[in-house]
């Protein structure tokens, strides 16, 4: 099931994705079908079944937090010049970093050096703290594209990632939540302008979605919508206004997000 967040008039409802596109796109014939209510609670079906196309999509979720998991493939940890730490290293990003699909990735003035990093987010579906990893498929509510837009630069300066993480629209989410995916074979992929610069199954992962929650569960009680961001794979890459950044992972479909300078 995929499950889509969209603008209906001065409201912003849920809703059921069917018909999409052989590349799962929107088409003319893709429909939402909407419900009272959302995913996290109780849902009730409505009668109203409106084309997607002429619809606006905005982030599937807006979390109370997104925790980031950093050096989770290895190929990034060298690219970065480091190796994989021997427990997993989180960081928070702010529920205002988070946009939509085809918002605008707003470049900060305090920083000269942007980076796109594709990857797997993972919505929790209820409250839970201490999951075992056999129990983390019970916890999690689907699957859904993510950017986790870098300022390189004052990452490299603060000692901290607060900032280079946290600007305003730095973090891209989207299109859709899917509640079923193949973790093993689903290849995770970012282009910019239409060329690729980062690909990698998500099988690649070090430590797995459950192993990764587990851990993050034993630290800090996660709650319905929070969002777990798995990492990303080499070939992190710069981003200038203009550009168009596109996160795809099979079995989800596409996050496209333009690129423009603060004004």
């Amino acid at each position: 099931m995929r499950i889509c967040r969209v603008a209906v008039g001065d409201s912003l409802v849920y809703g059921v994705v069917e018909g999409l596109g052989p590349d799962l796109d929107v088409t003319e014939t893709t429909m939402i079908a909407l419900v009272d209510g959302h995913p996290f609670g109780e849902v009730t079906p409505t009668e109203r079944i409106l084309p997607l196309a002429e619809l606006r999509v905005v982030a599937p979720v807006l979390p109370s937090k997104i925790i980031a998991v950093a050096r989770n493939y290895a190929d990034h940890a060298a690219e970065m010049g480091g190796t994989v730490p021997t427990e997993p290293v989180i960081f928070l990003k702010p529920s205002t970093s988070v946009i939509g699909p085809r918002e605008a990735i707003t470049l900060p003035w305090q920083s000269e050096h942007v980076d796109h990093e594709a990857e797997l987010a993972v919505v929790i579906g209820r409250f839970c703290k201490d999951v075992p990893v056999d129990r983390v498929a019970d916890v999690i509510l689907g699957y859904t594209c993510a950017n986790d837009v870098s300022a390189r630069d004052l990452q490299k300066t603060d000692g901290q990632w607060g900032r280079a993480k946290g600007f305003d629209t730095f973090c891209p989410l989207g299109p859709w939540i899917v509640t079923d995916l193949d973790l093993e074979d689903a290849i995770l992929s970012c282009t910019v302008d239409g060329l690729q610069r980062q690909s990698a199954p998500l099988g690649d992962m070090v430590r797995s979605v459950a192993e990764l929650i587990s851990w993050i569960s034993s630290v800090m009680t996660l709650l319905p919508g929070d969002v777990i961001l798995t990492g990303t794979p080499a070939g992190v890459g710069p981003i200038t206004a203009g550009q168009r950044v596109t996160v795809h992972i099979d079995g989800i479909g596409s996050l496209e997000n333009s690129v423009v300078n603060r004004v």
